[in-house]
Parts: structure tokens; sequence; C-alpha cells
């Protein structure tokens, strides 16, 4: 030890002597080896362990600065200020384009740069401004009460594989040297819900459902797409923390050859022994990950480290380990070359939500669209239509636009509002919400200024700024605030403000129109938190920032103390402060204007107030972001139900992640249509559907259920009777299925009657539109085994492709299966290919799937098929 501390001194006399940006790890034309044995051999302990926790503190002697390697991407760069906001992962997913995948996550990755680079000229390094994205989510959608499903792209293994992997590469960049940002695969392994128990439950998989379902993404994007991180789920798999799984390790880096990092989710770690209670102390926790293979700790639990070196649990050598990981990170991102500009690091900040890409996202909302149900052609709707009535708490509502892990659109088109571009300003468009989201989630809005006072009786509110974080002192300056509704940006509120050091408070008086039960709600990012005193009932209200709202009663013509506060300690700046007043005879507006209306367009769903990630709510129908039903809530369904006896068309536009047990509107609704979370151009590409200028095409990545009766309990990870492939009931909606308004037919379907166990099946068929638009058919060929040795789907997805067909035109669209794809887990826990009799099928949908609401555009055609040879066995 004597010797380390004497050659330690050594280095920092040479580090001051050589000067920073000169060190061998800063020139890039040595070996990434070199360079990294370089870097690490400067390094001390407390500083090797710093290294290893998400929020890397600076080097200064080295030249190395702070980095924090969370941040978001998941539809577009999340939590930083105005960026492109995409369709939801499970929305995109059921355009089943790759192609569009490619495209969108090449954008998120353009935005992300530009971010980055002017963050770092702002002189920041904090969450959510660095490279490293947490994203994209590849969880299978198991069971449809999972409330973060819909960050997911669904419930078969081979779409969601496809998928991801286009979008790896699209954030990852096609450099061979340098990485355009890293994308994260998330969560490994086995988990989706429910979100209750997501710190504690332990699923053991049988060998069938982990290789079958569970894990074949993960093996497509490390294999295929080379992601550059992984990051480990909550839960426990065979009783063994996923973060410090030496079976899930081994699968990973021996099986797969992983090259890049793993990172833990975010407290993960304690959970080992606070949770799961596998060891008993955070020192043996955040070994037992470490030497597993957990590089990067996404919390603090890893500053124990040290503890566990001292009581012999781990060596200097596996903090080494890991550190060459993700320092390797680093370089390959162009984080450690000085001065050396890599291929993206001349990205500039305009590129951020530009034009272009919000037309991209239009395009990526348009092609997400599913038609459910179309009785008699109602659609598309005539442009030359008189009054139409838009109703519903999702048409107007900025929010219902996205999901999960969202970034802030500057110019954010909701439902309402694109049809009013669409149409002629003489055509009436009436408007009423018509019902709250949920009993108990009312609509909020941003609290108008004429319902504020100052301490003076100015209209508006006084606003105090502070040039620190905790509101110390005497403000910087003070001004009169219209309202609290402010979306800074990278900016702050005024140039002597110093991004991630400012505070705000706001004081005076809010003066309630009416009498009743207001719900207030303050959205601020990253803190927000307010009080009000009032006169009756006692005191004061006090709130933290929060979707859920805060319901407080009051009295019209009475004055209440309000005092709004602020901090910013990172970029994002946000601060609204919302209400929702009492509502009356919600319905019974709507219901007038929809009987003076020539079609009623109904707007119904959820958004993510009512599923998401371990949220706190607990309403009918919902609880902590899961869900306990299937329905529409209860205020939507008696509203859709009253609207439809009024006798008047009605098309239902639903705005959902998860799927909905919509019988009711099934059988009564003539025109559905699923929107999912469109996105910042939703309401457009709604309009252009609906309203005949972009023919639908989606198809659904999920199945609709009828009722939570048909699956099993939701902590049940056996896979059979769930997703398409071993639910054997009749669905409501099947996976894989929309209407487009021309129909397609199939023909000329050709592969071999028999072909060897270890070549590929070649596939072709043409496809003809035989109807009357232009249009995009989604061809889906899905596979039989007929005689396998153990149980298998009903058939399972193995290849798809999104093909555009103008009227009266036919392509011939080619399918190559892989041996893989035969694939089976054997009675002895085997993957092997075994011959026999399969059946291929084609078309715009499943094959012989029986539902009530079948009426499809298209059609299906089967040809079996005979492999030969011995049983094969093929690498895990």
């Amino acid at each position: 030890m004597k010797t380390r501390g004497l050659l330690l001194i050594l280095l920092l006399v040479f580090e001051i002597s050589y000067g920073q940006n000169t060190f061998p790890f800063q020139n890039s034309k040595l070996s990434q080896e070199e360079r990294l044995n370089d870097l690490i051999s400067r390094l001390t302990i407390k500083e090797k362990i710093e290294q290893l926790m998400s929020d890397a503190p600076a080097i200064d002697r080295l030249g190395i600065p702070k980095y924090n390697w969370w941040n978001e991407a998941l539809h577009g760069v999340a939590r930083s200020g105005y960026a492109t906001v995409f369709p939801q992962s499970i929305t995109i997913a059921a355009s089943w384009n790759t192609d569009l995948l490619s495209q969108v996550a090449s954008v998120i990755s353009d935005e992300t740069r530009a971010k980055h680079h002017e963050y770092i000229r702002l002189g920041q390094h904090d969450m959510y401004q660095g490279l490293t994205l947490w994203s994209p989510n590849i969880n299978i959608f198991r069971d449809p009460r999972w409330g973060r499903g819909h960050e997911t792209y669904g419930e078969d293994p081979y779409l969601t594989s496809q998928l991801g992997l286009q979008f790896v590469k699209g954030l990852q960049g096609n450099d061979p040297l340098n990485l355009k940002t890293v994308a994260t695969a998330k969560h490994y392994a086995v988990h989706s819900g429910p979100e209750a128990l997501r710190h504690e439950f332990d699923v053991a998989p049988n060998m069938q459902d982990l290789w079958e379902t569970y894990l074949p993404a993960f093996r497509t994007l490390v294999k295929d797409g080379q992601v550059y991180s992984v990051m480990t789920a909550y839960n426990r798999v065979n009783n063994k923390a996923a973060s410090a799984s030496d079976e899930l390790y081994d699968i990973l880096r021996n099986k797969w050859g992983f090259k890049g990092y793993v990172v833990s989710d975010c407290g993960a770690i304690a959970d080992i022994w606070k949770t799961h209670k596998l060891t008993n102390d955070a020192a043996s926790a955040s070994a037992l990950a470490l030497k597993a293979g957990c590089d990067l700790n996404c919390g603090s639990s890893y500053k124990f480290l040290n503890d566990a070196i001292k009581e012999g649990l781990i060596s200097e050598n596996d903090l080494d380990i890991s550190l060459k990981r993700l320092f390797l990170a680093r370089m390959k991102l162009g984080m450690l070359d000085g001065d050396l500009k890599t291929p993206y690091s001349e990205t500039p900040f305009s590129v951020n939500d530009n034009s272009a890409h919000s037309n991209l996202s239009r395009k990526a909302a348009q092609e997400s669209i599913v038609l459910l149900k179309n009785e008699n052609q109602l659609l598309p709707l005539s442009k030359d239509i008189k009054t139409v009535a838009v109703i519903g708490p999702n048409a107007d509502n900025i929010m219902s636009l996205w999901g999960n892990y969202s970034g802030i659109p500057s110019k954010p088109v909701t439902i309402l509002q694109g049809i009013k571009n669409k149409l002629s300003p003489e055509v009436k468009v009436l408007y009423a919400e018509g019902s709250p989201l949920a009993d108990g989630i009312p609509t909020m809005e941003v609290i108008p200024s004429i319902y504020f006072r100052t301490d003076n009786n100015i209209q508006g509110l006084t606003g105090q700024y502070f040039n620190n974080i905790d509101w110390e002192g005497d403000p910087l300056f003070e001004r009169i605030d219209d309202n609290i509704s402010f979306q800074w940006d990278i900016n702050t509120p005024d140039p002597r403000l110093k991004m991630g050091h400012y505070s705000i408070k706001w004081t005076g008086y809010i003066l309630p129109p009416k009498t009743g039960i207001y719900s207030f709600s303050d959205w601020g990012k990253p803190f927000m938190e307010f009080s009000i005193e009032t006169i009756k009932g006692g005191g004061k209200h006090s709130h933290h920032a929060s979707l859920n709202p805060k319901e407080i009663q009051l009295e019209a013509g009475k004055e209440y103390k309000i005092e709004i506060k602020y901090k910013n300690y990172y970029g994002d700046a946000t601060a609204q402060m919302m209400w929702s007043k009492p509502t009356n005879n919600q319905k019974e507006e709507a219901l007038e204007i929809a009987k003076k209306s020539d079609v009623v367009i109904l707007t119904l769903g959820l958004n993510e107030r009512l599923e998401g990630e371990e949220m706190s709510i607990k309403v009918d129908g919902f609880e902590r972001g899961d869900r306990t039903k299937l329905d529409l809530p209860k205020a939507q369904e008696d509203l859709m139900k009253a609207i439809a006896e009024t006798g008047k068309p009605v098309i239902l536009v639903l705005v959902n992640g998860g799927a909905l047990a919509i019988n009711w509107a099934a059988e009564n609704v003539p025109a559905i249509v699923s929107a999912g979370y469109p996105g910042q151009q939703g309401g457009n590409a709604i309009a252009d559907v609906l309203f005949g200028d972009y023919n639908p095409a989606g198809r659904l990545p999920i199945t609709y259920y009828k009722s939570i009766d048909q699956l099993p309990p939701f902590e049940d990870y056996n896979m059979k009777g769930r997703t398409y492939r071993y639910f054997y009931q009749e669905p409501l909606f099947p996976f894989g299925f929309g209407l487009s308004y021309t129909k397609f037919s199939y023909s000329n379907f050709k592969m071999l009657s028999k072909i060897d166990i270890n070549k590929p099946i070649n596939v072709s068929v043409k496809v003809s539109n035989i109807g009357d638009f232009d249009g995009d058919e989604v061809v889906e060929l899905y596979l039989k085994d007929e005689e396998a040795t153990t149980p298998r789907p009903n058939h399972q997805l193995v290849g798809f492709k999104r093909v555009h067909i103008k009227k009266g035109e036919q392509k011939e669209v080619q399918f190559t299966i892989q041996p893989r794809q035969l694939s089976i887990i054997n009675n002895k826990n085997e993957l092997v290919i075994e011959p026999g009799w399969f059946t291929i099928s084609v078309g715009g949908e499943q094959p012989n799937v029986a539902y009530k609401n079948h009426s499809a555009s298209t059609e299906s055609i089967s040809k079996r098929i005979k492999v030969v040879g011995k049983t094969t066995a093929i690498e895990f």
C-alpha cells in the first residue's frame, strides 16, 4: 500500500506538470486498450467508486468532466425541454414498419446530440443532458393490466425484436468507430408488472417461456444490433436479483457475446437487500451486483463498495473491469478526446424540434392508426359536412397525445385542433368535454390570470426570483406574472439566472369563480409545490408537483392566499399551476351539441394519468399505474352510451396505450379508430384518417381481450392463456388486426414443399389492391409447428412487411424464414430444430382466428411444408 501511495503521489505531480488535455488516455491515436489502461491507472479507489454511479463527478485534475448517465428517449428526447414528440412505443409498433422506427430513432439521436452539445456549451453536465439513452423498453407486454406496457412494442417477441433492432441502430448510428448515442435494452429480464410488486417479486419462468418469449428480443438487440447498454430489471429471476444474477449475465456475455456495459434500474441495487432480502446490507448487495456484472449503479448504493473492499467481498480489479466498460463507452461517444471532433459533435442546436422532424412525427402517427371497425363505410367522412361535434375528455387534452417518458412538444396538435385544421371555416365544429377521464381524475387546465390577485390587488401573482435553489436571502428581482404557465426549455427566466441554480416563489390570492370542489395540481420540472390557506375547513393545504390533483373546497366571492414555489437544479424548466373548476351538466352539454350535429367524433380512452410507472393513483379500474379492469372508465362508458342513443352517426376515437375491452362499442358504435398516444402531430394525423387524406393500415401489436376474466392472474408469468400465441378463447380484436379503406387480395403463394432442416425457407406472394383507394398493406407471415414434441403456440409471427400498393396495382412480397425461427425448447430443455410438418400462412391478419367482429379488408392463405433431416441442436 505504501508503494501504491508513492506511485499516486508521483502521478499527481506528473499530472500537474504535464497539463490537462495531454494525457495518453486523451490521445485518440493510441489504441483504446492503451488509453483505458492509462486512465484507470491514474484513478484513486475513491474516484473509481464514484465513477461507477450514474451521477459521476468530474475529475478535474485529469480534465474529465462530470457526467450523468441518465437520459431518456423512448419516443423522442424526454425531460429535456422542447423536442419532437413521436407516437409512444406501443403506438408506433402498430405501424409494423421497421424503416419508420429507424428514421424516428435517427431523428431522436440527432436531437440528443444537438441538446447535449448545447448543454456542454452552457457548462451543464446533469441528468437528461447526456448521450446515454435508457431506451428502448423491449419487455413483452404479456398482460394488458401492466401500466408500463405502452412503453413496449407489444406482445410478440419477433415484432418486438425487429422494431427494437431498428430503433437501436437509429440511436447508435452507423459509424464503425464512434457511437452517435448509446441505446439501452431494458429491462433485463422477465419484467412486466405488477408495478406495486416490482421491487420484491420473483419470477421462475420455465425454459420454454424464458427462451421463446422473454429473451428473444434481448438476444436480437445484442447479437444483431450491437446494443451498447443493457438495463437490469427490479425483480428476481429464479430467486436471484436480476441486477446480480450470474445466470442472466452468463447468457448476456458468454452466450451472446455482449461487449457493452450493464446499468441497474434506479434503486435496484438497494432492492437486493432491502426488499429481496438476499443480503444483509448495501455493501454486500453492491458487491454481489458488481461481481456478477452490473457495471453502473443508477443510484448511490455503490458508494458502499469501499466497505465491500475492506471486507474482502470484492477487489480493486473488480472495479477496473466495470470502469473499462464505462470509459470505453465515453470514448466511443467522443467524450475523452479533448478537442478532437467526432462525426456527430458538430450537430447544431437548430436540428432540435425542426419542421422536418415534426412532419416525420405526423407520418409516424398516420401509419400507427388502426381502423378497428367501419360499418357501412361510414369513414372516411366528407369534408362538405355542415356540423361536427367533437366530444370527450381526450379531444382537447394535450397530455393525451403522449405517454410515459415524453418530451415537450413546442406545437402540439390536439384532436379537436386537428379536425378544425382539416375543415373549412364554414363547417361548425362544436366541442364538449362530456365527462372526466375517470371519476376522481378531472381534466386540468392552467389557472387563468383573471383569478389571481397580488397583495396590492393587481391581477396576477408576485414572483420573487432567487439566484439559489432554496429561496434564500433577498430575491435577485421581483415582478408580477399574469399566471403560472412557463416552459423555459433550456433557458432561464432571466439572463441573470443560471440553469440549475435558481428558484422562484409566487405569492398572492386566488379568487374562485364558483363555489365547489376545485382540483389543483402543480406541474413543475424538476420541482414545484404549492399551498393554499383556506378560510373554511381549516388551515393550509400543501401539495408537491404531481399528476394527482389535490381537492379543495372553495367559495365564490372569497379570496384565498396562495404560495407557489419552484426550484431548478437541472434543465428542462417547466412551471404550471393548474386547476379543474367544479363541473356540472357535462353530459347534458355534450348531448346538446351532439343533437345539433351531423356526426359525432367521440374521443375516449386513457392517458398517462391513469396508466404508467409505479403511480400513486387509486381509482376505480386503476391502481398504482396498473389496471384492475380493461373497460373504459365508467364516466366515459356512460357518456358513450348516451351519445349513441341520440341516433347520430358516431365515430369512436380511442386514445390509449393498453388494450381496452370496448365490448359495447364493438357492438353498437359504427366506426372505431385506435390512435394510441399519437405524439405531437396526433390531432392532424387523426383528422387525415377521418377525412380520407390518409388510408389507415396500422395493425394491433397486442390482443384486445373481452375482459380480464379471459386471463390468468396478473402475477402469473406463465405464458399459457396469454397473447395470441397461447390464447385459446375468442378475442375482441386479435393481434395483427386492422382495417383499410381499400381491399387487398393474395395469390401466387410460393415456396418449396420440402426443405432441409438447416436451410432457410424462401416465401413469395403477390398482393393486389382490388379496392377503391391507394393504400398500405401490412403483409403478415405466420408459422405453425404441427408435429413438435413439446406444446407449441397456436402460430407465431415469423415475418412482416408494410408495402404501399396503388389502386389496381399488384406487388410481389418476399420473405426468408431462417432455420432458427423453427427452433423450440424440447422436453430436455435443449434448443433444437425438429423435422416435421409446418404450416405457413400469409395475409393481412392472423390465420384462422374466429372473432365476432371480424370484417377484415384482407385475407390469409396457408400452405404446408415438410422440413426434413435430423433434429439439430442450435446455440442459445
